[in-house]
């Protein structure tokens, strides 16, 4: 079975933006995906990048451009300013990796719903009342973001260290083997991948 290992950023609006399109599209191929969040913000530096703070006006302003495009052409509300960014995105990414080891619960769901807390929802992920109410929403034990802190802050820092060894520059960032993917824009590329047809 092919297998799509999917880097993401839980404060990211790029990666709410791709919504459940990664999901679709894997439905129709047959294909799964592992979820891989890493802290962009320590990734960027690393790979050639740069943070948002640190990126020069243009590159800003067009990037608020793009968010305001996508958002219309999705169809789904886009805070341009939210009132909590950037937040520490270690608390929700823990949660992910315990509620992973868990099961029980809709994962995919969770892992979209974090970036949504943040642009469509005003809530602030990096609170621990927050991050497990989202949990309990989509199924699992919201005490899972208590348990294993030690272990989900390993892996989220192993997380980063794959994704640079893997050509990881940014995020979401879409692998099938080594074929690399980059941005929710190139969804439609993945999907012609898993088809054959690219």
């Amino acid at each position: 079975m092919v297998q799509v290992d999917y880097f993401f950023a839980t404060i990211s609006p790029f990666c709410y933006l791709a919504g459940n399109r990664l999901e679709v599209i894997a439905a129709r191929h047959g294909a799964t995906v592992r979820y891989i969040p890493i802290n962009a913000p320590a990734l960027f530096p690393r790979t050639g990048g740069q943070v948002l703070v640190d990126r020069h006006e243009s590159r800003k302003e067009y990037r608020l451009q793009e968010l305001r495009r996508w958002s219309k052409r999705l169809e789904m509300k886009l805070d341009m300013r939210p009132a909590y960014f950037p937040a520490n995105p270690a608390p929700s990414s823990y949660a992910i990796i315990s509620a992973a080891r868990a099961g029980g619960g809709d994962l995919a769901g969770l892992v979209q719903a974090f970036p949504r807390a943040v642009w469509a929802e005003g809530r602030n992920i990096a609170e621990d009342e927050v991050v497990k109410t989202i949990l309990a929403e989509h199924g699992f034990d919201p005490a899972v973001a208590d348990k294993g802190m030690m272990t989900a802050a390993d892996t989220y820092m192993s997380n980063l260290e794959e994704a640079v060894m893997r050509g990881v520059f940014g995020v979401p960032f879409y692998m099938v083997g080594d074929e690399r993917f980059w941005g929710q824009d190139r969804l439609d590329d993945l999907d012609l991948y898993l088809a054959g047809k690219l």
